[in-house]
């Protein structure tokens, strides 16, 4: 066995090594998982938002978290970032592609929870 530090990817074409603590893969499941990160991505599901109708939609976030959040999300390649030249700017967010993959299971889990879930005032 080799000591020191495994490639993050072993060989082009092969599946990350998301077990180690290198792997790139990790950043991104970790902004996925975190605490607003699922939120945003199903908040964006169904429709483009701007920042603060997404802040609106997400009760809770102040606008330091959803703005570090959609940094590292937009970062990654989840989500996509359009700025319109106004005064004051006028700043939307998407999914892309890869972030509507990613979310469907995130969106499939949610419903799934919330289907199993006793109903609200009972319990």
């Amino acid at each position: 066995m080799t000591e020191g530090a495994q490639p993050a990817q072993a060989e082009t074409g092969s599946r990350y090594e998301v077990f180690h603590t290198a792997c790139p893969a990790r950043d991104v499941v970790d902004h996925v998982t975190s605490r607003w990160g699922i939120w945003v991505l199903i908040s964006l599901r169904s429709n483009d938002l701007r920042f603060y109708e997404l802040r609106d939609s997400i009760r809770g976030i102040s606008e330091k978290m959803l703005a570090q959040t959609l940094r590292a999300l937009v970062q990654d390649g989840l989500v996509w970032r359009k700025v319109e030249p106004t005064t004051p700017p006028q700043v939307t967010y998407g999914l892309s592609e890869f972030g509507r993959d990613v979310s469907e299971p995130l969106t499939d889990l949610f419903d799934r929870i919330t289907r199993r879930l006793p109903p609200r005032g009972s319990g």
